[in-house]
């Protein structure tokens, strides 16, 4: 009865938390997906204040038998899978693999694992909080976390079905779950594993100290001998992404542009539908990625500049995507970007510097809005700083009571991101300039601000890249139910898990391939000649390379990769390619506005046709390096 009352609270937490539904939605997920599966492996968020307020036996459960707590949340959720027929392929209960993630643990010292204290306690099967100093790391490998086998006697009743299931729990070796060595209960024949139902898992194997060791290095062990000892952790699931991406990023690792393909068609769904708006929304996670404190480089910074028609729409999708980093400021339009000075309020006499929406976004995206609301003088001060990555605040002596004048230099470390309307009063007024084929009318803008914006990406939703009905109807939907998921994807990869994935690829640390490396300074000078003439020199700027070397980088974190391949740089160069286009006009190199997304990706045979409409591009980039690139003949004289 005891605990048959556990699985009744169990099931009500469940349902209070808003746990029971992301269950259902992960089983759907698990329901159609076309992969075999031997074990469904399910993270339920614990907290344990709620769960002892509920009921106090199963709150102890989860502090001190972890184990036997998640053979009570499994039942139930076997249980919940069979009466609302969630998964069909499920057979048994044993391929139910569920994983308590608990949000805190009691401030109590027994919950407290201090390694200086001895003895250790080595017996109890719990959770501990632990803090300390990881000295030595492995690379992450694979480790099995369920599997299924078969009797190897055919006439015997247990070799179909999923009566014996393998899996991993937590302190277990590799060998305890996969082995030659297991025999049939029924018949004592041995067991064979069926590996297509083999569920894989990352680990990562590392060494920490306790933080106290560290006074042994700063002199303060008074001569006395010491010694410490590690203590080796095993972490599993170190990814830091969602189960959906990670089964995604799986299906697609044949390719090198299914994956980022699908998350720009997918990305916020609760804004605009999938299949919009792909171009711009894969440059917002390309900028998004891109910009960590990992790194001191200023110029891997990847600021957007949007020539739009739908300027509402664009600063829904640019807000929605700021929200999901910790540094994502919007620009308010009555205070200031960059540094002010005002007097001290205080009295003291010292200058106050205000430091605007530039450096409160340092490590992250700071979005501006509409260009035309800033007057010129800051639109100049911008586009320095889009081109120095730094602000000079010159304090002059005399009017703030002192006697010689002073200036400081901040450092930049943001991405900016920004907004034309393209159909605004003052553009329809102004008269027309003779244009280039591929060409923006860009009059109304400062020529040199839109160069030292990386990239410029024209949204036109009467485009054939942008459809109009599908954004109708969704605005429609929005309006009649705001809260509603409309589409599946919206219920699959949700904001969180986007959240998640971004944090994990922002923090990737990428290298350059040497067939990558040749490929984009190939690239850059090939097209640094075709846009050199002899009255205004070269059109490319010399920051050009930083850029296709940012964009080149960030398609690759975005890829959850850790090197540059040619296939990254070939995105660059289409992206920048476009951003060229649209500033200068097209070129022999000439790339289609949709270059990047030639089709609508309704399905796989679309993602296919891509891939194949993509080498092409390659085999003509490839072509266009080795006929205007270094080593050739042509302008030879103005390399």
């Amino acid at each position: 009865m005891s605990n048959l009352k556990m699985k009744e609270a169990a099931l009500i937490y469940l349902d209070r938390s808003g746990g029971l539904q992301k269950f259902i939605d992960d089983c759907k997920y698990y329901n159609d997906s076309k992969q075999s599966y031997a074990v469904y492996r399910f993270k339920i968020l614990i907290n344990p204040s709620d769960v002892v307020e509920l009921d106090a036996k199963l709150g102890n459960h989860i502090l001190h038998q972890p184990l036997k707590a998640a053979e009570v949340f499994q039942s139930v959720c076997f249980i919940a899978v069979k009466t609302l027929s969630l998964i069909g392929q499920l057979q048994t209960e044993t391929q139910i693999n569920i994983v308590l993630k608990l949000s805190h643990l009691p401030p109590l010292p027994s919950y407290s694992l201090d390694l200086c204290e001895f003895p250790l306690d080595y017996t109890s099967q719990r959770f501990y909080v632990m803090q300390g100093i990881v000295i030595a790391m492995t690379t992450v490998t694979k480790y099995t976390q369920g599997a299924r086998f078969l009797c190897s006697d055919e006439a015997c009743p247990l070799s179909k079905g999923f009566q014996y299931i393998r899996v991993h729990v937590p302190g277990a070796t590799e060998s305890a779950t996969i082995r030659n060595d297991f025999l049939c209960d029924l018949c004592a024949s041995s067991l064979q594993e069926d590996r297509k139902f083999r569920v894989l898992g990352d680990k990562q194997i590392v060494e920490i100290i306790t933080t106290k060791a560290l006074h042994a290095f700063q002199g303060y062990s008074n001569n006395q001998p010491f010694r410490f000892q590690s203590l080796t952790i095993f972490l599993r699931v170190p990814s830091g992404i969602s189960d959906n991406f990670k089964c995604l990023l799986s299906l697609t690792s044949s390719s090198c542009w299914k994956f980022t393909a699908i998350l720009a068609n997918i990305f916020a769904s609760q804004i605009t539908p999938p299949g919009t708006y792909n171009l711009l929304k894969l440059c917002l996670l390309m900028s998004l990625v891109q910009i960590t404190d990992r790194n001191k480089e200023l110029e891997d910074c990847l600021d957007i500049l949007i020539i739009t028609s739908d300027t509402l729409l664009a600063e829904r999708l640019l807000n929605f995507s700021i929200n999901l980093i910790p540094r994502g400021i919007r620009h308010p339009v009555s205070t200031e970007i960059f540094p002010t000075l005002s007097r001290n309020k205080y009295g003291t006499g010292a200058v106050s510097i205000q430091a605007g929406s530039a450096l409160l976004a340092k490590g992250g995206i700071c979005f501006i809005g509409d260009l035309a609301s800033h007057k010129k003088d800051k639109l100049e001060q911008l586009q320095s700083v889009l081109e120095s990555r730094s602000i000079t605040v010159y304090i002059p002596g005399k009017k703030f009571g002192e006697d010689i004048d002073q200036q400081m230099t901040f450092p930049v470390q943001c991405s900016f991101w920004s907004f034309v309307d393209m159909d605004s009063s003052s553009r329809r007024n102004a008269q027309k300039i003779n244009t280039l084929i591929g060409q923006m009318d860009c009059s109304l803008i400062p020529a040199n601000l839109v160069e030292a914006f990386g990239l410029l990406i024209n949204c036109n939703e009467s485009s054939p890249c942008h459809p109009f009905l599908p954004t109708v109807q969704h605005t429609l939907k929005k309006a009649i139910n705001p809260e509603g998921l409309l589409y599946v994807a919206s219920r699959q990869f949700t904001t969180e898990d986007f959240e998640k994935l971004l944090a994990f690829a922002k923090n990737l640390n990428v290298e350059f391939s040497l067939e990558a490396e040749r490929m984009i300074h190939g690239y850059y000078l090939a097209s640094r000649r075709i846009r050199t003439d002899s009255i205004c020199g070269s059109k490319l700027s010399a920051s050009a390379l930083k850029y296709l070397v940012s964009l080149s980088e960030a398609h690759a974190r975005l890829n959850l990769r850790n090197e540059v391949r040619k296939e990254d740089v070939l995105i660059a160069a289409l992206l920048f390619e476009t951003s060229l286009t649209l500033k200068y006009g097209a070129t022999v190199f000439c790339v289609a506005p949709n270059a990047v997304f030639p089709f609508e990706l309704y399905n796989e045979e679309y993602l296919e046709q891509r891939d194949l409409y993509l080498t092409q591009c390659q085999q003509q980039l490839e072509q266009f390096i080795a006929t205007y690139g270094p080593g050739t003949t042509i302008f030879s004289s103005d390399e």
